[in-house]
């Protein structure tokens, strides 16, 4: 016991005999010997979560020591599953026999159920607020900070005073509109996913298209019901005969049918043309658990992103989504397509903040890609290099001869591609430090913006309309700088800084709301979901 101590629980027995009315503490006589033993304990052990400041502002009383306040606690962890979030990862099922098996122990039992019931609210409230997962420990493609712990311990003391552990748990729960719309949409397909099964469809040769007869259109009308269209299918007009109305085909592919397909293929990010082709069909046959674990899965990455700053400009790319967004400083929202990395480059999750910007820039080709796509060229044809501006230069950017280079073992050469309207990165790039040599830029094959899946770059990120973005940020944090005109001048790699930085993050999220507040379900480009899967599924070890 350090030198404090003694002075310590003789503050904390004063305050226990004064104190009165604090839901599901003991009586002054009773409590004082546990809560000084509770406080003992507390100073012997070395706690990760912040389980001693919970009892400061309890003044060391003991909370768990009723049926009734256990049963609290039981049924506020129960409710964690509608944040998909598994209880039994804190006991839940069990703490009340835990509780029971206390009471008939002496002092240091109830001291030890004490401590395990708080651990395992503590660390539901940490798990709901900042995630269960630590990302990091999931790949290497994750440059960003886990979020700090953001909820209020004095709030949580209160609420766990008047045994309101659901108000406990919404200090910890992320407040945002994304998150609570991804919470409503996973508790309505949890509720869905229990209905009973709709038929699959088919495969079929020619796509399903408005105007066909068909029984496969009374199968997709099923498949869709399943998605929140129960208006598609007409009522069994055998189930009421003495009601005479003329009921529409329902093997016809009409135009109500052809407008609820459309919005089912917005929601999944495919050509919305009311033809159900194959890319179509393969999504409506998805079952609707796999969707919930989905939203479970990107609940949990929610969680992850941390509380969003209320002023300023910010930037964030939504990686699976294919869409930049940034909110100006007054709260204007601007947003463009983006074309991402491939599966074989994937962008990683970053977290940064915007630095400045390079007009007319040169391209010095990564390492990746040197080796992957232009040694192979080179190898063949030496005068690709000519025809593609490419020249080479050593590492103090010094010109080298081409034809003096070993090519299959080029050393310690670049290559380097001058500005132009052949450079890959276009006239504008916009640069923020991080360890993965990313960053958002022009590009000239303007026409990748108009395809609906757009994973197709080496890893950074090609923005449309980055000309208009690198003006917003400019004129957004005191710059006067004309981005157009620069640029007219020609002048390569001009380097130009932002008077303030702006946040910026990339972030993967296969599931999420668009700007109607629909929840869209993204194709795993890259492949993460199921190890994020994987992890929520391991048990959780409480701490301390």
């Amino acid at each position: 016991m350090n030198e404090r101590q003694p002075l310590r629980r003789w503050a904390v027995g004063m305050a226990l005999c004064l104190s009165v009315g604090v839901a599901g503490s003991a009586g002054a006589d009773t409590a004082t010997p546990i809560s000084e033993a509770l406080e003992v304990r507390l100073a012997a052990s070395e706690q990760r979560l912040p389980i001693d400041s919970f009892y400061q502002y309890r003044n060391y009383q003991p909370v768990w020591t009723t049926a009734d306040s256990v049963e609290a606690l039981v049924a506020g962890l129960n409710e964690l599953e509608q944040d998909g979030i598994n209880p039994e990862h804190y006991a839940a099922a069990s703490l009340m026999a835990a509780f029971e098996r206390s009471q008939a122990g002496g002092e240091s039992a109830q001291v030890a159920f004490e401590l395990q019931a708080s651990q395992a609210l503590l660390q539901a409230l940490d798990h709901l607020n900042r995630g269960q997962v630590n990302p990091r420990r999931l790949s290497a493609q994750w440059d960003a900070e886990r979020p700090s712990r953001g909820y209020s311990m004095r709030a949580v003391a209160e609420a766990v005073n008047q045994l309101d552990i659901a108000a406990a748990l919404d200090q910890a729960r992320p407040d945002s509109s994304a998150y609570r719309r991804l919470r409503a949409a996973f508790i309505d397909f949890q509720t869905r996913s229990l209905q009973a099964n709709a038929p699959y469809l088919d495969h079929r040769e020619e796509s399903l298209r408005p105007g066909d007869q068909h029984d496969d259109v009374l199968t997709l009308r099923h498949r869709l019901t399943r998605w929140g269209e129960p208006h598609l299918l007409a009522a069994n007009p055998q189930a009421y005969p003495q009601i005479d109305v003329d009921v529409p085909d329902q093997r016809q592919f009409d135009a109500q049918l052809a407008a609820a397909v459309k919005r089912f293929q917005r929601r999944h990010l495919l050509q919305e043309d009311g033809v159900v082709g194959e890319q179509t069909r393969r999504a409506l046959n998805v079952p609707l658990s796999s969707r919930v674990e989905q939203l479970r899965v990107n609940l949990e990455r929610a969680r992850w992103m941390g509380a969003q700053p209320d002023d300023g400009p910010r930037v964030w790319v939504d990686l699976a989504g294919y869409r930049l967004h940034y909110t100006r400083p007054g709260g204007e929202h601007w947003q463009t397509r983006v074309v991402v990395g491939s599966p074989q480059r994937a962008t990683p999750v970053i977290q940064s903040a915007i630095t400045h910007l390079t007009l007319n820039p040169s391209w010095t080709i990564p390492p990746t890609i040197l080796r992957e796509d232009i040694l192979p060229r080179v190898r063949e044809d030496i005068d690709y290099l000519a025809e593609e501006n490419i020249q080479v230069v050593d590492f103090d950017g010094n010109p080298v001869d081409a034809a003096e280079v070993d090519w299959q073992r080029p050393g310690s050469v670049m290559l380097r591609q001058v500005a132009g309207s052949a450079n890959p990165l276009g006239s504008v790039v916009v640069r923020f430090p991080n360890d993965h040599m990313i960053y958002l830029h022009d590009t000239p094959a303007q026409g990748l913006f108009q395809r609906h899946q757009r994973a197709l770059s080496s890893g950074c990120v090609r923005v449309e309309g980055v000309t208009q973005f690198a003006q917003l940020l400019l004129e957004d944090t005191g710059s006067t700088a004309q981005v157009a005109s620069l640029v007219a001048s020609s002048q390569s790699d001009r380097q130009l800084s932002l008077p303030r930085r702006v946040p910026i993050a990339l972030h993967y999220l296969t599931a999420w709301p668009n700007a109607e507040g629909e929840v869209e379900f993204r194709p795993d480009i890259y492949g993460h979901d199921a190890a994020v899967e994987s992890a929520l599924s391991q048990p959780v070890r409480l701490s301390g």
